[in-house]
């Protein structure tokens, strides 16, 4: 246990160091991984530059503390996603594709013969299919193709949507699970409607425009994905950043 101990410690400190050291360099030169090199950390050969470089080395104190836990939060998803990440790779966008058009297909042929399902939810689940088959395709294929930006901007984006939307069509089925999930897709839409639209004048345009029933569900859905996967693998990111893994 102790040994286990130390081996945290040891981690964080090492995470800690390498986040302050990058706060360095934002303004000076040679700070990061740069002590164990033949030219070391450089540092001011002034007082008052002296007196400059500690001040932002602890106004860093705090950011760090702010940031942290988000590399935390970003190394715990990383190691989750690397597990869906490898399945999706050993199934390959073929082997994704056909299960994904196997699994929907099966849920709206069965949605026509169920007497509970909601307003308009064979539209909604019909839908729902296309857009998780051709998300998980577009998921996986962003992974394959590689590069940091790409596997960010898609492959994290689509795969959201490719999770999300099966609890959505769950509750299309039925009126029982409708109460339930449905009403918390409505309170949050109000919310966002409130906090991110009404600011900017456009709350008054979406409620007009769109009626929140059926397939708008799954738009809602598809829209909010987006940039909960970019906030996901911003995270991851910041993860590889401090705790690089082979």
């Amino acid at each position: 246990m102790a040994t286990g101990s130390d081996g945290v410690v040891s981690g964080i400190r090492v995470d800690l160091r390498r986040l302050h050291e990058t706060w360095m360099e934002i303004v000076y030169p040679r700070q990061r991984n740069a002590g164990d090199t033949v030219l070391g950390t450089w540092t001011p050969d002034s007082q008052f530059g002296m007196l400059l470089y500690r001040l932002w080395s602890a106004i860093g104190v705090p950011v760090i503390g702010l940031v942290y836990p988000l590399v935390l939060l970003g190394a715990f998803l990383r190691f989750q996603t690397r597990r869906i990440d490898g399945t999706a790779t050993r199934l390959g966008v073929v082997g994704v594709v056909l299960l994904s058009v196997l699994v929907w297909g099966g849920l709206t042929a069965l949605a026509r013969f169920e007497l509970d399902l909601v307003a308009g939810g064979v539209l909604a689940i019909g839908l729902a299919g296309v857009v998780a088959t051709v998300s998980a395709a577009l998921a996986v294929g962003a992974r394959t193709v590689g590069g940091r930006g790409t596997t960010v901007a898609l492959a994290y984006p689509f795969a959201m949507t490719a999770i999300f939307l099966p609890p959505v069509v769950a509750a299309l089925f039925s009126k029982t699970l409708a109460a339930v999930v449905l009403p918390g897709s409505t309170a949050l839409a109000q919310w966002l409607l409130d906090t991110l639209l009404a600011p900017v004048g456009l709350a008054d345009l979406f409620s007009r425009t769109f009626d929140l029933e059926g397939a708008a569900y799954v738009v809602m859905w598809v829209a909010i994905s987006f940039p909960v996967g970019w906030v996901l693998g911003l995270l991851v990111t910041l993860a590889d950043f401090v705790r690089p893994t082979e």
